[in-house]
């Protein structure tokens, strides 16, 4: 479970290709690879760079024309998919804002 104050990290078992505007990822532990297509890939890059998932969505919600609702709910469809197969990891806001405080 996660909230769109947390982040996500990409797990060093897990390799990612770009090919094109779309995606391969590559998780080692479970020899299970996953495509994503050109919109997937965006939400990848994004998620991954921003440094919480609420700046992620408020990147994309900028890229496309869509309703809110339904950039929210899809992003976070996404993205818990990706977490549910090890494909990212979340970190929880308290870690965030601790980590860069020291």
């Amino acid at each position: 479970m996660f909230t769109f104050a947390d982040r996500v990290q990409v797990p060093t078992h897990v390799l990612v290709r770009f090919l094109d505007n779309e995606a391969v990822l590559l998780n080692l532990e479970s020899e299970r690879y996953f495509g994503l297509d050109e919109t997937g890939a965006r939400m990848w890059q994004v998620a991954t760079a921003a440094p919480c998932l609420e700046a992620a969505y408020q990147e994309l919600l900028e890229e496309y024309h869509v309703a809110p609702h339904v950039l929210r709910e899809n992003f976070g469809d996404l993205l818990g998919t990706l977490v549910e197969h090890g494909l990212l990891v979340t970190v929880a806001a308290e870690k965030v804002e601790s980590s860069t405080e020291r």
